[in-house]
């Protein structure tokens, strides 16, 4: 298989999955090294491919159904897990984390993290990683980009945030 045909099979199997990819995985079935994998995502990305690199691997992106909504946060790195949970927990999705940085403007991480069991374990990763959230770049102000089936699935979200005290005004 040369590097076309293989480039051509990741953008396949990223195509038919609903859930993240990751590079170890795709490497393990493509016969090559993590690091080939990600410089192919970068070559398909370059080439117009809409691919997002999550925590747990890569997803093409797609027009999701129903709202998407923008929410303000302000709590502590330890309260990270709660406030991901209350999102979830109303049938929504948590697609990124946006911290506006004073020198770098704005950074986001993807997170696409639909359930309690993708929010374990994206706590588990960083506590592997020892890596800390971005929102303790911006004394705990961060935006959340989250997908909800409905309009009152987003409400709920407002109402659990502040309920916690974490919707930032």
């Amino acid at each position: 298989m040369d590097s076309q045909q293989r480039r051509a099979a990741i953008a396949r199997r990223l195509a038919h999955s609903s859930v993240p990819v990751s590079a170890s995985l795709l490497a393990r079935e493509l016969g090559v090294s993590r690091q080939i994998i990600v410089g192919d995502v970068a070559l398909l990305r370059a080439g117009g491919l809409d691919v997002t690199a999550t925590p747990r691997g890569y997803l093409l992106s797609r027009t999701r159904p129903g709202l998407v909504c923008t929410f303000a946060s302000r709590h502590r790195a330890e309260d990270m897990q709660a406030e991901l949970n209350a999102i979830v927990d109303q049938g929504c999705t948590v697609l990124d984390v946006v911290v506006e940085h004073p020198v770098y403007g704005q950074l986001t991480g993807a997170l696409h993290l639909s359930s309690r069991r993708d929010v374990e374990e994206f706590l588990e990763r960083c506590r592997r990683c020892e890596a800390q959230p971005l929102s303790l770049l911006t004394e705990g102000v961060h935006l959340h980009t989250v997908s909800c089936p409905d309009q009152q699935a987003a409400r709920q979200v407002r109402e659990a945030l502040e309920r916690l005290g974490f919707l930032y005004r």
